[in-house]
């Protein structure tokens, strides 16, 4: 008999979530055992109010634009965390899995989606539903898995973000390099919470080390004070400077948010860490006439794309395939994996590690990679990063001047329970 699949997605978006969701849908086609494919609306949010869109009756090729189609419009996203003590709710996703036959559930997203995944599989399984729980990686801050990168290499999105700061760390030396008479210091907050391997990329514009550029992650540990005397020792030797730092570095309470998993929101604080920076800078003055400037780069990291990588949009594709293969073989309590072949030539092969293992699991940036100086990172970390950011820009469908993006139909399943609000929000 056939069992339905049913994925969802949680955490903030990527520039290929997309091409994930790709990978599933089609491979999922190509197993028997598996019947109709479903999206939960809004992540599990969407699963908690039974609100499903049938993947299955989508045009082929409105699923086929899905890899150029970046961030999480296409079904949505949510940070709504079910936690232990919410029987309610896992009470209600077992109930919409029981109501519309899914024998596969697929959780897309990071360490907090993995152990919702596990959960939820575990729970149904005990109530005598035949469910299998399988994760699909994604987070643009590669701190999904274990800093020893042998449970997954890297995730993805984060390929293509560091593609993103590549560029925009190029532009911004051409910016700086003609402006710096008036704006000697340029600053520019990357995202990445306390996890350094967004910022770090910015070097990827510079392998040679020939533009005047500093980057300041959390893991360096440097206080304000601090990284003002790096700048202003780097303008008095050079008349200028451009600084990356991460949203996640150290410099005072900046009043931020937190989110339902217990994240700070560093893009909806009061202030933000380049704000502070540039504050401090320019009060205690620059060894050069001018003043210092500054920009926070937000969710446009995670939403474009024509930056996203040609690697990391095949990756995640074939990162979906893997998960539903996964599934379709019975290997339930897994997350699907990218797993780096030794050797000069960079390939990868697709694996699996135990969602309880991930869920548990923390990354960071390796101190290691760490210039001894605390402004930079070494040639091991660029021997890393360099094959995730690919060769060529992506071709992105283009009619009539704008991007072509995938428009699903708003195609869902007939509603078979009560209406549910979900525990966390009564």
């Amino acid at each position: 008999m056939k069992k339905n699949l049913l994925i969802a997605q949680s955490g903030g978006p990527s520039p290929v979530i997309n091409s994930s969701l790709r990978g599933v849908v089609e491979a999922a086609r190509e197993f028997e055992q598996i019947g109709t494919v479903y999206a939960g609306w809004h992540g599990i949010e969407g699963v908690l109010k039974e609100e499903l869109i049938n993947m299955s009756a989508q045009d082929q090729d409105e699923i086929a634009l899905l890899r150029n189609t970046p961030a999480a419009g296409a079904i949505g996203t949510c940070r709504y965390k079910i936690k232990s003590h919410q029987k309610e709710d896992f009470d209600r996703v077992v109930e919409v899995l029981k109501a519309h036959n899914i024998g596969y559930f697929l959780y897309n997203g990071g360490n907090d989606s993995m152990d919702t995944a596990n959960k939820v599989a575990k729970l149904a399984q005990e109530r005598g539903l035949d469910v299998i729980g399988i994760g699909v990686p994604k987070t643009i801050d590669n701190d999904v898995g274990d800093s020893e990168f042998k449970l997954i290499d890297h995730t993805p999105g984060y390929g293509s973000v560091a593609r993103y700061w590549s560029s925009i760390v190029q532009n911004a030396e051409e910016e700086n390099r003609g402006s710096s008479p008036a704006d000697p210091v340029l600053v520019l907050q990357a995202m990445g919470r306390k996890i350094g391997y967004i910022p770090a990329a910015a070097r990827l514009a510079d392998p040679k080390r020939e533009f005047l550029l500093l980057i300041f992650l959390y893991e360096g540990g440097l206080a304000m004070e601090q990284m003002a005397d790096k700048i202003n020792a780097k303008v008095k030797e050079c008349g200028r400077a451009v600084v990356v730092v991460s949203e996640g570095c150290d410099v005072g309470d900046l009043g931020f948010n937190k989110d339902s998993f217990g994240h700070a929101q560093f893009g909806a604080s009061q202030t933000t860490v380049q704000q502070a920076l540039i504050n401090y800078l320019n009060k205690h003055g620059l060894p050069a006439r001018g003043s210092a400037r500054g920009q926070t780069f937000g969710t446009d990291q995670r939403s474009t794309a024509i930056y996203a990588s040609i690697v990391d949009l095949d990756e995640a594709y074939r990162a979906g395939q893997k998960a539903v293969e996964l599934a379709a073989n019975g290997e339930g309590g897994f997350m699907s994996t990218i797993l780096r072949e030794p050797g000069l030539i960079y390939s990868v092969r697709y694996d699996k590690a135990p969602l309880a293992e991930v869920a548990n699991s923390e990354r960071f940036f390796p101190q290691e990679w760490i210039s001894p100086c605390k402004t930079d990172v070494t040639d091991e970390f660029l021997k890393y990063v360099r094959p995730l950011v690919g060769e060529d820009w992506p071709s992105v469908p283009m009619i009539n001047g704008r991007q072509r993006f995938a428009r699903l139909k708003p195609v869902f399943a007939d509603k078979k329970l009560p209406e549910y609000v979900p525990e966390a929000v009564k």
